[in-house]
Parts: C-alpha cells; structure tokens; sequence
C-alpha cells in the first residue's frame, strides 16, 4: 500500500516532462510548403536598345538602371576599328539649303561619329564630333541644285570605320550600297529659281513674238517688201 502513491507520484513526473504534441493544421502545412519551395529565376530580357535611335543610351547603362536583368546585342572586338554604320533617310529642305540625315549605329564599340561631304571633285569637309548616342545631324549651307556625296564615319580606340574616297580616290561614278555608309545627294533646285527661269523664258518668247510681229506690219510696209499676190 505503501509504494502506491510513490508509484502514482512517479508517474503524474513522467507525463508532465513529455511535451504536447501540436496538431498539424492545414495552414500550417501550406506554410511550410511555401518556404521550402524556391521561386524560378527570372529568364533575362533583350534590353530597350535600338541601333537607330537618336539619342539612344548605352546598353551598358540600360543593363545597370533596370531593375530586372537584359541582355546587350553582342559587339565587335573594341581593339578593331568599328563596322560602317548604315546611312539611313536624308529628309532635304531645298529653301533652306540644309539637309537632315539619319543613321544607324553599327554592331561595334563606338565613341564618336562625324559626317563627311564632297562637293563635285574637291576635298571632303569633316563636320564636328559627335558623341556615342546620336544619331541625326544637320548639313547646312547647301548650293541650291549641287550634287554632293555624304558619308558617316564611326571611331573608337582602335580606328575609324573605313568610307570610300578617304584615300584620296575619285568618287566619280562610284556605286554605294543601300545600306552602307555614303550616299550620293543632290539637292533641288529652288522653288524661286523655278518661277524665274519660267518668268525669264516666257519673257524671252512674247519679246520674240512682239518683234516678229513688228517686222511684219511695219518693216514691210516700210521698205516697200513685195507682198504674195
């Protein structure tokens, strides 16, 4: 009778150290499922980069500013000299004298682009640099009706791109590309010239007319000219 309560004692001791066992819920298990699956990696993207727009920025600086991960169109080595960049529309303003033209960037490092311009057989005329993201000049002071060829030349570390007639050689019926860098321009005449050279040639023929007309009314009868019987 003795070790009863000892014995009641020692068990009430053992149930009390075992812990409780928590009941698995659903939400729980959700939880735990949630947290030991992993997310996919987010597959990179082509970055916003377009070889002809103006002012385009670098892909280098689009790939640090986004926020998700993309990828650059791949380059040429940047110890060569850059491709051609492709000479695109050339808008004319005939009364301005002035020309707009527009290009695209080639598949190289680049580090600044500038136009050349011949006009008829002399020297060509280097125009200013230009910095890496543009992509549309200005020519300015063109001869109404000239004939002139414009090209675009693109350069970095290693060199410049190659365009023909750099060597001195003649450009005289030469055949550009569609899509290379040169192209042969030629520039309208003005809307004014037109009316007078119209004006002038009109003029011309009434003054013609007028003295034909004067010569046989007048003179004839004058001189005493026999007259077709």
């Amino acid at each position: 009778m003795l070790g009863s309560p000892c014995l009641l004692w020692l068990l009430a001791v053992t149930f009390s150290l075992v812990p409780r066992a928590q009941p698995l819920t659903p939400q729980g298990f959700e939880e735990e499922e949630e947290d030991e699956t992993p997310w996919p990696p987010s597959s990179p993207v082509p970055c916003d980069y377009d070889h002809c727009r103006h002012l385009q920025v670098p892909c280098k600086e689009l790939q640090g500013a986004g926020q998700r991960a993309c990828l650059c169109p791949g380059l040429s080595s940047p110890a060569q000299p850059p491709d051609p960049p492709r000479l695109g529309e050339v808008y004319m303003v005939a009364e301005e004298g002035r020309a707009v033209v527009h290009w695209c960037a080639p598949s190289s490092p680049v580090h600044q682009y500038w136009l050349l311009l011949w006009e008829g057989s002399r020297a060509p005329q280097k125009g200013p640099p230009l910095n890496t993201t543009v992509r549309r000049a200005e020519l300015k002071g063109l001869k109404a009706g000239g004939a002139y060829v414009i090209c675009v030349v693109a350069a970095n570390e290693a060199g410049e791109s190659s365009v023909p007639g750099a060597d001195g050689e003649s450009l005289e019926g030469a055949n550009f590309p569609d899509f290379g860098p040169c192209r042969r321009l030629a520039v309208p005449p003005r809307p004014l010239t037109l009316v007078h050279v119209a004006v002038g040639v009109g003029s011309g023929l009434a003054l013609l007319s007028c003295s034909a007309l004067v010569w046989h009314f007048c003179l004839r009868e004058r001189w005493g000219c026999p007259r077709r019987r």
